[in-house]
C-alpha cells in the first residue's frame, strides 16, 4: 500500500490526558471517581465541549442538573491542566520518526477551543504538524465523518493512501468506513510494528 500521509489522534496517543488525574487529588476512592465520571461528568457531556459548547455553558447546564455536585462539576474545567499527565514519549518519538520520512503528518482530534491553546503550551511537538484540525473550532467531533472530511478537504488528503492512528474504536469504524487504513493504537510496539508494515517507517 502506497501510504501518502499519515494522520494523529491526540488524547491517548501522543498526550496523556486523562480526568482521573485530577479527581485523585479530590475524591476519596476510585469507586467514587468511577461513579462521577460514569454518571455526572460523563464522557458524552465533555463530548459537546469538544464539539464546541463553551465550557461555561457546559458547567452551568450539569450544575443545574446535579446541584449537589456543584463543586466537582466546576473543577472538570476549573482546574483541566491538572488533567495533563505528560507527552506519551514512545509515540511522540514514532511521530518524529514518520516526519523525519518527509510524508505530510497531520493532527485529528477532538479537543475544545477553550482548552487546546493549554495543550500547545505544555507540548511544543504540537508545533511540527503539517495542520491540525480540532473538533470545537469545527464544532463537530468525532466520530462524526464531518470531521474528517473538514481535515481532507482543507489538506488534500486522499483518504486510501492514508493511515490513520486513534485509540478509539469508535473513530476507528468510521475512519474505515472512509477508505483510511486505520490503525487502533494499543501500545508503542505494535504500532511501530504496523508502520512499518505499510512501510511508513
Amino acid at each position: 500500500m502506497n501510504i501518502q500521509t499519515v494522520i494523529f489522534d491526540l488524547g491517548g496517543v501522543l498526550i496523556d490526558w486523562n480526568p482521573r488525574y485530577l479527581y485523585r487529588k479530590l475524591m476519596q476512592s476510585e469507586a467514587e471517581i468511577d461513579y462521577f465520571l460514569s454518571n455526572i461528568c460523563t464522557f458524552a457531556w465533555n463530548g459537546l465541549q469538544d464539539a464546541g459548547r463553551s465550557f461555561r455553558e457546559g458547567t452551568l447546564a450539569l450544575q443545574a442538573q446535579h446541584p449537589e455536585h456543584a463543586e466537582m462539576i466546576a473543577a472538570y474545567y476549573g482546574r483541566w491542566e491538572e488533567m495533563l499527565a505528560g507527552a506519551i514519549e514512545e509515540n511522540v518519538e514514532i511521530f518524529r520518526e514518520v516526519k523525519r520520512t518527509g510524508l505530510p503528518v497531520y493532527a485529528l482530534t477532538n479537543w475544545a477551543t477553550e482548552s487546546f491553546p493549554v495543550a500547545q503550551k505544555h507540548y511544543d511537538f504540537l508545533r511540527e504538524f503539517d495542520g491540525i484540525v480540532v473538533s470545537g473550532e469545527e464544532k463537530v467531533a468525532k466520530p462524526d465523518a464531518r470531521l474528517f472530511h473538514i481535515l481532507f478537504e482543507r489538506y488534500k488528503i486522499e483518504a486510501r493512501r492514508a493511515a490513520y492512528i486513534d485509540d478509539s474504536a469508535s473513530n476507528i469504524i468510521t475512519a474505515k468506513s472512509l477508505g483510511l487504513h486505520a490503525i487502533h493504537f494499543q501500545n508503542a510496539e505494535l504500532l511501530r510494528r504496523e508502520l512499518q508494515a505499510l512501510s511508513v517507517i
